[in-house]
């Protein structure tokens, strides 16, 4: 998709790197086994990984992210990025990726929860057409709400014509960015 970067689904001996990542960024993060019974187990469970492209061999891993899939509705139940990576555009690359991979499986909505004080992802989930629906009180283990962020209407020509767009801006960012490194 951008040249210098990988995206594809999440394989188990991608596990290591994403344990390493989610301790790093999440303050109850999901167990190994979690990771291990989604990728083994759950026929409604799609991740997948971003990252950096060698020369002859896929790099160091910088972001992942997962949705169910229940009917026509992505739930997107997670998504990271490595510290040193973030706010770069990985972020967005999964999220594109996410949508782009939930709609080839027949989603039309897409569905997250998201940490009331967690502002930047809330401006990143608004940037994809996702609105806030309802919140779920005292959800996270320490006692924060969530809110509820919905986009509906993934496979109608307007949605798909904001994607192809951000698809251009976050493969100029990204393009930039490898050149930088």
């Amino acid at each position: 998709m951008i040249k210098g970067f990988v995206i594809r689904p999440m394989r188990l001996d991608d596990l290591d790197e994403v344990m390493e990542i989610e301790r790093a960024v999440f303050p109850m993060p999901w167990s190994l086994s979690s990771y291990r019974y989604e990728l083994t187990q759950n026929d409604k469970g799609y991740y997948l990984v971003a990252r950096l492209k060698g020369e002859k061999a896929e790099g160091l891993l910088l972001g992942y992210g997962g949705f169910w899939l229940v009917q026509d509705e992505a739930h997107i139940c997670t998504l990271a990025v490595r510290p040193g990576w973030r706010r770069k555009g990985l972020g967005e690359l999964i999220l594109i990726s996410l949508l782009d991979w939930a709609v080839a499986l027949g989603a039309n909505v897409a569905t997250l929860e998201v940490r009331i004080s967690n502002r930047p992802a809330q401006k990143l989930y608004s940037k994809y057409g996702f609105k806030i629906v309802g919140r779920r009180k005292r959800y996270y283990a320490n006692q924060e709400d969530a809110l509820i962020m919905t986009a509906y209407g993934l496979t109608s020509p307007p949605f798909q014509g904001m994607l192809r767009e951000r698809r251009k801006e976050i493969r100029s960012k990204l393009s930039r960015l490898k050149e930088e490194r």
